[in-house]
């Protein structure tokens, strides 16, 4: 008897608690059909998509805030061509044109004073009821009514535990592990994520850096010494990177590297540069001064006196309006907001290092706004300007009207079924299982700042190569490889070489992605079938019923 009752209680207790809650702590395993990890917009569409197919599904998610750079500053939106953006990409852009629609939304400016400049478009589209320029706070909560309206469980600031959180057998993810000790099983997961790390704790296969032009046989992909496409270089300014410009013994300037650049077409390691895309204002009732950061040192922004002196004016190019007198304010010339060099590390660093360099550039980004604002020896004409300028004090209220994400241009990448490449961007190779489209130009910021043989500084890494049609994208960059993982989908670090990436980057590309995903999860799970062993043509069928774009000549709905 004796015996007995002690296994009796132990018994009763699971009866009680369940089987997925911990006898001995606050750790519990939570379980839905289908595990979305990430907190950006492609994770939003995943889970909304799944949930209105009718499975059940869990966003977990390493932020706080939903929607990534959507939500987080970048509301000029990189459209492309917008006849190929359908589905739920195309739905959050007219949510956000009934809710301009409203007059009352329009606090701080008149609607008829707004200047409805998009991104190669209008930012209202009457005709089409969509509107893609918009403030972050109310991309936002557009995201945030979609998880409402299904209700969608999140749990929020939730990381992965990335050397134990991924429990594998026999190919397949059964259940996920958080720092906070946390569980979470589904037959399906998806890796929505900038990074790609629950991806790479799945021992996915992946790339990180530009590949060679051998490689894929590209002509843009790896290093492009020589080739200046944009206007974010040095051009023929023959700036000294040298601390006193006569003599290279006595020192390089701060952020620039004095290691050998690379060949044209070479493959490296390195990363496009990061940045925030801030919201500014000169509206004076909604305007937060510039403030100096904490290590503020002038020094880091000698060469921009050296490029002021050469008679550069352009820093105000890139201060795009949006809605209710602010701007979406991105990297634009030789030296800017993009921390150029100063993230190699970042796409398979700890949390703890990954904090270290969004700090860095947070501090170098507003420093440099700071130090245009108050330093003497910038142009007076220019520095009057920059003082109208501060911080939209309505956004990230709770981040010092600072942006909650920064811009993570390119991390991991994916080697999946299928690798997406400039051949399949410029119409050189045919796609077969379209998910979704792309137009946007392989768009890569630089990489590295270095010293020409010449002895002058110099950009190198900016590109920009457009293509002439809209183009498909692969089922397969979505899946790994059928003998590494057969129940991962992975939505934002795609399978796809580095200068494909570059188009692809988009955040509506990111929410079509999202909503294929969701889709080939929900089909996988009502048929039994895994990922790989899928039907094209019912994906197919379900992605054209829902308003995805499969191909060009396509009508939306």
């Amino acid at each position: 008897m004796k015996n007995i009752l002690p296994n009796f209680c132990i018994i009763l207790l699971i009866l009680i608690y369940g089987c997925d809650q911990s006898l001995n702590s606050n750790e519990k395993t939570q379980i839905a059909e289908v595990i979305v990890y990430g907190g950006t917009a492609s994770a939003v569409m995943s889970a909304v998509q799944i949930s209105r197919m009718g499975k059940s599904v869990i966003i977990v998610s390493p932020d706080k805030h939903l929607g990534g750079l959507t939500s987080s500053g970048l509301g000029f939106t990189d459209t492309g061509n917008k006849r190929v953006i359908g589905g739920l990409a195309r739905e959050f852009y007219h949510r956000i044109y009934k809710y301009y629609e409203k007059e009352e939304n329009w606090n701080w400016q008149k609607k008829e004073e707004y200047g409805n400049v998009g991104q190669g478009t209008p930012a209202i589209d009457g005709e089409n009821k969509t509107m893609w320029i918009f403030e972050p706070h109310i991309a936002e909560n557009v995201f945030e009514d979609f998880i409402a309206e299904h209700k969608i469980q999140v749990i929020r600031n939730e990381w992965l535990d990335r050397e134990n959180g991924v429990n594998k057998e026999n190919g397949r993810i059964i259940s996920i592990k958080t720092l906070s000790g946390n569980k979470y099983k589904g037959k399906i997961f998806i890796d929505a994520t900038y990074e790609g790390d629950l991806m790479a704790s799945a021992n996915v296969s992946y790339t990180v850096g530009r590949e060679s032009n051998k490689t894929y046989n590209e002509e843009w992909n790896g290093v492009q010494i020589g080739i200046l496409h944009h206007a974010h270089h040095f051009g023929d300014l023959k700036i000294s990177p040298y601390i006193d410009p006569e003599n290279p013994n006595s020192g390089i300037l701060p952020l620039i590297s004095n290691e050998y650049p690379g060949k044209r077409g070479e493959g490296d390691n390195k990363v496009q540069a990061y940045c925030y895309r801030t919201c500014l204002t000169k509206n004076q009732r909604n305007k937060r001064e510039f403030e100096k950061p904490i290590g503020y040192n002038p020094e880091q922004y000698e060469l921009l006196i050296r490029i002021f002196n050469s008679g550069w004016q352009e820093v105000f190019k890139k201060f795009d309006p949006i809605p209710n007198l602010k701007t979406d304010v991105n990297n634009h010339g030789p030296f800017s907001f993009d921390y150029i060099g100063m993230n190699y590390d970042y796409p398979e660093a700890s949390y703890e290092r990954r904090r270290e360099i969004i700090k860095e550039h947070e501090n170098y980004q507003k420093g440099l706004l700071y130090f245009i604002a108050n330093d003497s020896r910038v142009p007076k004409d220019i520095q009057n300007e920059m003082k109208k300028w501060g911080l939209a004090k309505d956004e990230f209220l709770d981040n010092n009207n600072w942006p909650h994400q920064i811009y993570v241009r390119e991390a991991r990448r994916m080697i999946g079924s299928f690798v997406m490449t400039e051949n399949e961007i410029l119409g050189k190779n045919p796609v077969n299982k379209s998910i979704g489209m792309g137009s946007y130009t392989m768009d890569s910021h630089n990489t590295q700042r270095y010293i020409t043989p010449e002895g002058f500084v110099q950009n190198e890494g900016d590109i920009g190569i457009h293509p002439k049609n809209p183009y498909q994208i692969e089922l397969g960059s979505i899946i790994p490889k059928r003998e590494e993982c057969s129940n991962i989908l992975v939505t934002v670090a795609v399978s796809s070489s580095h200068i494909a990436f570059g188009s692809i980057r988009m955040e509506p590309v990111f929410m079509i992605l999202g909503q294929s995903a969701g889709t080939v999860a929900v089909l996988s799970i009502e048929k039994n079938i895994g990922i790989h062993n899928l039907q094209y043509e019912s994906i197919k069928e379900h992605l054209k019923k829902d308003g995805q774009i499969l191909e060009l000549n396509q009508n939306i709905n």
